[in-house]
């Protein structure tokens, strides 16, 4: 208990010192959580060393803000972005990936390493990636269209890309064609039967917990779906965050989707803030000073590589010639999925230690020089202040008690456009105010094991 108490002052204190520095020398709230990490991790300070606990407990504050993204939403506006997600997503996917793998082939890499760390490369990060759209305003532009969609596909293609890593591995791992099809099937039916009950039993269960008395009730019985549906996606290889996000569009249209938000938001930002603070947390300094060389260029290639992509299928994608630099920076970083990709292509022994440590560096590192090179683009670029493009996120006032969930009416269906949410760093709470008060919002050896 002791320890746990001292972990948690350790973590609000150096946010509460970092963060508020970083806002007023014009850096974002991301790169002040990501630093603090840096500073009391086991590299620096050595506060905090457990960080791979820290790290999947705040995984939670992913899965939160996918959640709450996804209330903004329902299925009919879902189907109306199906050409942003599998279009736009899957030229994304396929030039990034393309384009990192030969880079590695090019630079000596084995065929199997450079493929895996080409697809696990080609993610980028959610987390940071939606932050910065909200913090900037940006969620209802071309670009936080297209960018979102982008990101969702890229979430649906954790199926794929680990049903393929098996067979890709040197060795007998015992796991046959038939087994990998079988466990994409049972994904399927998960999928399905999440998507049954959201539908069926879903409102009842909401109607019955929101009866007055115990209010915060309502507020376990919300948790538990969207945590409940993330722990089932996430137990059949699929990303935890599509889960929250799917849990979030079937309670869209439930008629309690403000309140839940209401109740659901201060949780989001809170865990969210801890999951950049243990990405800064888990750098490996060893790793970077034995293979600085390596660990550099993996990061140069990710991010110049997919940045010049991103800027080039800008165009196709109709993003606006004032958007496309911003556009391609926001999604030129690693992802948090390439840790889990890494680890599960070192598991089936698909790369080696070394190539997985250079990699999963490459990629935390990638996330600390985004905010860096947005930074003097959003200073050139007025319109990325936020207010050309929809209402601006701002610290508001906490939302009052809510003694009884009441219905609210559906929303209408809007344009292929997501929604807008909290970012770290901001008043969640306030805006579950706003969304609550009826205020509508438009919407991770030896030398040649290692790329590079």
């Amino acid at each position: 208990m002791k320890g746990l108490l001292f972990h948690f002052v350790v973590f609000l204190g150096a946010a509460l010192v970092v963060v508020p520095l970083s806002l007023r020398l014009g850096f974002g709230a991301v790169l002040g959580y990501l630093l603090a990490g840096v500073l009391i991790g086991p590299s620096v300070m050595r506060l905090v060393s457990n960080v791979d606990d820290i790290l999947h407990f705040s995984e939670l504050g992913i899965v939160l803000m996918m959640f709450v993204i996804g209330l903004e939403m329902n299925v009919e506006r879902l189907w109306a972005m199906r050409r942003t997600i599998f279009g736009y997503g899957g030229m994304q996917m396929l030039l990034c990936a393309g384009l990192l793998t030969a880079i590695f082939l090019l630079f000596g890499s084995p065929w199997r390493i450079a493929l895996t760390a080409g697809l696990a490369l080609a993610l980028s990060s959610t987390a940071m990636a939606v932050s910065d759209l909200q913090q900037g305003g940006q969620m209802n532009t071309r670009a936080g269209e297209v960018a979102f969609g982008i990101l969702l596909f890229q979430d649906l293609a954790a199926i794929p890309l680990i049903a393929l890593l098996p067979l890709l591995s040197p060795l007998d791992t015992g796991a046959s064609t038939a087994d990998n099809w079988l466990a994409a099937g049972k994904a399927l039916a998960m999928l399905a039967a999440v998507v049954l009950v959201g539908r069926v039993a879903l409102r009842r269960g909401l109607a019955i917990v929101s009866r007055p008395g115990a209010p915060e009730i309502f507020t376990a019985f919300a948790l538990l779906w969207v945590i409940g549906v993330a722990l089932l996606f996430h137990s059949v290889h699929l990303s935890s965050s599509l889960g929250a996000f799917l849990a979030g569009v079937l309670l869209a249209d439930s008629g309690y989707q403000r309140q839940v938000e209401a109740d659901i938001a201060p949780f989001k930002g809170l865990l969210l803030g801890l999951f950049f603070i243990a990405i800064g947390m888990s750098i490996d300094f060893n790793v970077l000073m034995h293979d600085t060389r390596r660990v550099l260029v993996v990061v140069a290639a990710v991010v110049g590589i997919k940045a010049a992509a991103l800027w080039l299928l800008a165009r196709r994608f109709d993003v606006p010639r004032e958007q496309r630099a911003y556009f391609a920076l926001l999604l030129s970083q690693g992802g948090e999925f390439a840790f889990v990709v890494m680890a599960s292509a070192l598991a089936v022994r698909v790369v080696e230690p070394r190539a997985s440590a250079i990699v999963t560096l490459a990629v935390v590192l990638s996330m600390i020089a985004t905010p860096l090179l947005l930074l003097p683009l959003r200073r050139r670029l007025p319109v990325l202040s936020g207010a050309a493009a929809g209402p601006e996120v701002v610290p508001e006032a906490a939302p009052k008690a809510v003694p009884q969930a009441v219905p609210d009416a559906t929303p209408d269906v809007a344009s292929d456009a997501p929604p807008q949410a909290g970012a770290p760093g901001l008043s969640a709470s306030g805006e579950a105010a706003r969304s609550h008060a009826g205020t509508s919002r438009a919407s991770t050896a030896d030398g040649t094991d290692a790329p590079g």
